[in-house]
């Protein structure tokens, strides 16, 4: 028996205030049904004994010892820029803001 309905299918929606057609009800409960399946199959072969993992190869983070090396100077990181003032990037002011 299914447990993903298209009538809990277009609650989710609602939920979600996503507006969905009959067409993508249809389709999504197709779907949604057929992942609940598999992971209820993943779910009765994970056991104790099973580690848990999130990936299939161990990784190890490397890190690099962290030194300072050469860098820009203000003009230099300037002298390419299209607008600048006051030894700063000038950018197009956003969210808003009066330009």
């Amino acid at each position: 028996m299914s447990e993903i309905t298209p009538d809990l299918v277009r609650h989710l929606g609602v939920l979600a205030r996503i507006q969905l057609s009959d067409e993508e009800v249809e389709r999504l409960t197709g779907e949604l049904d057929a992942i609940v399946d598999n992971i209820a199959k993943v779910s009765e072969v994970a056991t104790a004994e099973v580690p848990a993992t999130s990936h299939p190869v161990p990784l190890e983070n490397v890190f690099r010892r962290d030194e300072v090396g050469e860098t820009l100077t203000q003009a230099e990181a300037l002298s390419n820029a299209p607008d600048q003032a006051d030894g700063r990037f000038r950018v197009t002011a956003i969210l808003g803001e009066e330009q």
